[in-house]
Formats: C-alpha cells, structure tokens, sequence
C-alpha cells in the first residue's frame, strides 16, 4: 500500500511511502528514464567491531559482492557486469549501508543479486585475502599523509574509548587479525529485518518497489542490531600537534556541534556557511587566504555521526604559517560567535542553499540516498518541501542567537601533522 505526502511550495519531491516485508520505504517515482536505484541501511557498521579488530564490519560489507550462493567472485561480478548493475555495500562510524542502480529491465536480476550477497555470502579464502589486501593498502595510504595522521588524532583524542574514536575502515593492524569466523560474525549482528531503513527512485512503481522488498527483505532474520552506544560529550582536547617530516601541515580543527534533530540545526547549518563553508566568499576563506594568503583552502561544516553534529574543519598550510592560520581561525571564530551574520551573508547563504538543493536530488541514486540520509537523521516526510521556507524565514537575530550558542573559540581543538614552527 502507499500513500503520497501533499504538495507544497517550493522545491519538493513527490515522496510516497511504500509498506512491505514489514518495512516502510519513501519512494519518489519517476518514469523520466528507465532506471531505479534503492538504497538500505542499519545503525551498526564500524560501532560494533570489536576493539582492536576495527575494519571488521568494512571487509564484511566488500564481500558481500564477492561471490554468493552458487556464484563465485568471478560469476558474480559477470552477472552484475552483464546487466549493468551497480550493487554495493559498505560501512561507515555508525552504520552499515546496501543499494543498487540498474536498468528497469534489469530489476528482477538487481533484486535477486542483493537479495544473494546479503543471505547467502561465500566468503571464498581466496576473495577474503584479496578484500584485506585492498583494505591494508588503502588504510596504510590513508594513515601515511600528514592530513590522514592528522585525522586519527582528533577522533581519537575527542571520543576516547567510544567506537567514534576509530577507524571505520580499519589500520593494516587491526585488518591484518580479522578472520573468516569473525567475518561472518559481523553480518550476523548486523544484517536483520528490524531497524532497516529504505528508500527509492526512478522507474519503479510502488506496487514493484514493495515486490522487491519482500523479495529483499522479507527473508531476512527477525530482530534488529546491537543498540549503539550514545555518543559522549565532545572532549575539549586543546592542540595536540604530531611531529610529521613535511613541508606543510595539515591540521584537523573542531568542536561540538549539536543533535540532528536540534531545532537550531539549519540556522547552525547557515551560520557555518557564511563562517566557514561558502568557499571564497566564507569568512574563514576571506581571512586565512585572501587577506593573508595564508593557505590555499580552508573550510569547516558539520560531520554527523550517531545522529549528532560535530563541526570539523580542515587546512594545510607551510609550517611558518600554522601559529598565524590557527590564531586567524580562532579569531573568525570569535567574531561570529560575537556578531553573528549581515543581512547580505544571509541572504547570500540562503540563496545558495535554496538555490543548490535540486542539485543534490539530480539522478536517482543521488535521490534515493538523499531520501536515506533523510530517514537516518529522523526527518518527517514532508522536511524536504518546508526547508526553503524554512531557511528564508531565518533573521539575523535568530542567526546571531545560533553563533553564541554553537561557536565556542576558546574550546575549538585542534591537531596538527607537520613540522610547524611556534607550536
């Protein structure tokens, strides 16, 4: 059965709600093309690897595609390369995420493939080895840079002994440890019907789409994953700076933001916009580079993970410069929290957030994971056609009241990788 949200002013997308195998998908239909995606996920991914075998549920979710049933990775991989369909899998901090694109035609083969690697992986010793050479290769590039080591740091150092301080994907220590058993252990903790949540687009009707979800989902164990655990308070860890031999340092900076169903969660959104996120036009762009020339790129915007915003911001910058780049920060920092925004940075800000908003909804993959994103951080059906009212009912007033509460300068933490001089 399905149900379709009202219209209303603005940019909106017709959502429908689709209900089966016990399930409730949103579905925005369109026949424009003929090609659909789905995207699923569970809360769970890298929060429930065990400590010191991190990257566990992230090699999980590549083999998953890596041979199935009767297919090998080989047959596998043909069967999906012959029909053109793009089926994935992969976890992030907190969650664990499935989806496809194919061609209408396709569908029933597309369906039958997720509905294969989700129930009946082989986890083939030969495809397992493969999966954590990958894995090693890309957390040792990852952990190598300055900007990776960087990043480590500052998760690490601002949820201690939460899953949040890890890598998701694992360091070639962890991945080097993690065996078959454990492999299987992972999706058996993860992969259930309960506490899934789907979403859909392009060329299917409701009446398919609720087909595929039996055909998915309805299969799967009863029950849902482990509850994680709620996140911490933000450690106001100070500047740690790591001795890296490079000409530049990359520094990770950042603080606590605020809960994604904070009411205050837009306005936030603007205020780091005209703050740190407007790319030249941002203050921290105006001050670090084109007053002072001070690094080529700087930038910050809220990071969700556990349903919860953390600001986290980014810039690299030749080691003389870093005391000065960081005082700069700081000082923006302040004067936002101080004064809040202009009339002009707001109107600019909202234009470009309203005026952008069609872009991130442009094919249907693009839709059914935005309609997913919207799922996870508790969104109502109807969120997407009120924000641009939302967005231009905000004042100054509001927005300034925002900067005090969110900016806090003198707790901004920050780590830094490199060699710089004065710290």
């Amino acid at each position: 059965m399905s149900g379709a949200s009202p219209p209303r002013p603005g940019f909106s997308l017709p959502i429908q709600e689709v209900h089966a195998a016990g399930l409730t998908a949103w579905l925005v239909e369109d026949h424009a093309i003929p090609v659909a995606a789905l995207s699923w996920s569970w809360r769970g991914g890298a929060a429930l690897d065990a400590a010191g075998a991190e990257g566990t549920a992230s090699m999980a979710a590549a083999l998953l595609t890596e041979g199935a049933g009767p297919l090998s990775a080989t047959a596998f991989a043909d069967a999906l390369r012959d029909q053109a369909i793009g089926l994935n899998f992969g976890a992030d901090r907190d969650s664990f995420e499935g989806g496809f694109r194919a061609l209408s035609d396709a569908l029933p083969d597309a369906v039958r493939l997720g509905r294969l690697a989700m129930a009946e992986p082989r986890f083939d010793p030969e495809a397992v080895e493969r999966v954590r050479a990958r894995a090693i290769a890309a957390a040792t590039r990852s952990l190598e840079t300055p900007r990776g080591q960087a990043g480590r740091a500052f998760w690490a150092s601002a949820y201690p002994g939460h899953p949040a301080s890890r890598q998701s994907g694992g360091t070639p220590e962890s991945l080097a440890g993690i065996g078959i058993l454990a492999l299987r252990a992972a999706l058996d903790r993860q992969i259930h019907r309960d506490g899934l949540l789907v979403a859909a687009a392009g060329a299917i009707t409701p009446a398919r789409l609720a087909e595929a979800m039996e055909e998915l989902f309805g299969g799967l164990p009863a029950g849902a994953p482990p509850v994680l655990p709620p996140l911490p308070p933000f450690r106001d860890f100070g500047r740690i700076v790591l001795p890296v031999a490079s000409p530049q340092s990359s520094v990770v900076f950042g603080q606590d933001g605020l809960a994604a169903a904070d009411p205050d969660w837009e306005a936030a959104q603007v205020a780091l916009r005209i703050l740190a996120g407007g790319g030249f036009t941002s203050r921290l762009m105006q001050a670090v580079r084109e007053q002072r020339g001070l690094a080529y790129g700087i930038g910050a915007g809220l990071s969700v993970l556990f349903r919860h915003g953390v600001i986290l911001g980014t810039v690299a910058t030749e080691n003389a410069r870093v005391a000065e780049t960081l005082a700069v920060t700081r000082e923006e920092w302040a004067r936002m929290a101080a004064t809040g925004a202009t009339e002009a940075e707001l109107a600019d800000a909202v234009a470009f957030l309203t005026g952008s908003l069609p872009l991130q909804f442009a094919d249907t993959r693009r839709t059914a994971e935005g309609l997913l994103a919207m799922r996870q951080n508790g969104r109502p059906i109807g969120w997407l056609a009120d924000r641009p009212e939302r967005l231009r009912a905000l004042t100054t007033t509001r927005i300034a009241a925002v900067s005090a509460r969110l900016l806090r300068p003198e707790t901004l933490a920050a780590v830094v990788a490199g060699e710089p001089v004065g710290l």
